[in-house]
């Protein structure tokens, strides 16, 4: 755990007001759900709660199932990082950051489909040589909870209609989990 020098008072309704920097850095923001901890030493732990994160191990058999399938990479995502992934470059990309891009296409909630001549879409938030190819939000209860993405190096970007129909009902599946 690091210390940051920030000291706050809780008020009279049982609130504490997280620091606008820290919420920043942490990608926190208005409306997410925080997990609460507490140990033996006293100490309160705030941790981001991942509803899609709860399904990690499930999703990382869809994944591993669509790389057998269709032969390309596919990931599982929250709305901040990479929680399932599958093909050769699973190591490079399960728990790092996702981009800045992907995460407008997640709160967008439209698919994504790269189109020939279009500029490379990065997957992860530093530069990894791993491209958006399809990307489907999974929306659950009416919020939406990460994505389901289909990743290319930059050779074989296009899964034509079929990447897109597997995306978008994959990430139907997931929403559709997480209700239950």
């Amino acid at each position: 755990m690091k210390a940051t020098g920030i000291v706050r008072r809780i008020d009279d309704l049982g609130r504490v007001v997280i620091p606008k920097e820290i919420r920043r850095t942490m990608r926190i923001r208005e409306g997410d759900p925080l997990e609460i901890y507490t140990d033996r030493d006293g100490e309160v732990i705030f941790k981001k709660y991942s509803p899609v994160g709860e399904l990690a191990s499930f999703a990382g058999h869809i994944c591993e199932t669509l790389y057998k399938t269709t032969g390309a990479t596919a990931i599982v995502t929250d709305r901040d990082t990479v929680i399932a992934a599958s093909g050769s470059a699973k190591r490079e990309l399960l728990d790092k950051r996702i981009s800045e891009t992907l995460e407008h296409i997640i709160e967008s909630r439209q698919i994504y489909q790269h189109k020939s001549g279009e500029p490379n879409a990065d997957v992860l938030g530093e530069p990894s040589g791993q491209y958006l190819s399809v990307a489907a939000p999974i929306i659950s209860e009416g919020d939406v909870s990460g994505c389901v993405v289909f990743v290319y190096d930059g050779a074989e970007a296009e899964l034509g209609e079929t990447g897109y129909k597997l995306a978008q009902t994959i990430a139907g599946f997931l929403g559709r989990q997480m209700e239950s």
